[in-house]
């Protein structure tokens, strides 16, 4: 690969990590595609599209971390996703944060006694749970 191409990135690598996103997520459970549209804040269409190899529009590196999150690669699965990644973005994975250390908790919240409204409320304490995440990282930055 000549200095200019690997400046730039092999372009080719984008419908391979997209095939292996669309793999892993061929491999979830039904409704990981909606949960992963409502972490990133977009349309499911948007998810769609990333994980199509026919479209090449990009991942954006800033929402890899969520991605790997909420989609459960393995381990083998990520470091293939993230070696094509390099190869496709050189410069770019720099972007994806080194996540500090996180703890669960747990929480009661009534039963709506509709399934529909009680996973609203689940994936709304998610969101806002990494939401908050991502507001006290960015301050932590910003000392």
């Amino acid at each position: 690969m000549n200095a200019a191409v690997a400046q730039r990135g092999d372009s080719s690598a984008i419908p391979e990590y997209k095939l292996l996103l669309k793999k892993v997520l061929d491999l979830r459970p039904s409704g990981t595609r909606q949960r992963l549209s409502v972490a990133l804040g977009k349309n499911r269409s948007f998810v769609s599209q990333i994980a199509n190899p026919a479209y090449p529009m990009p991942i954006p590196a800033q929402h890899l971390d969520i991605l790997f999150e909420i989609c459960h690669f393995s381990g083998p699965q990520k470091r293939s996703f993230l070696e094509l990644y390099r190869r496709a973005h050189p410069g770019r994975i720099r972007l994806v944060s080194s996540k500090p250390a996180t703890r669960r908790i747990s929480l009661e919240v009534p039963d709506l006694g509709d399934g529909d409204k009680n996973a609203a409320i689940d994936t709304m304490l998610e969101t806002m749970a990494r939401n908050l995440f991502r507001v006290t990282d960015d301050a932590g930055t910003k000392r």
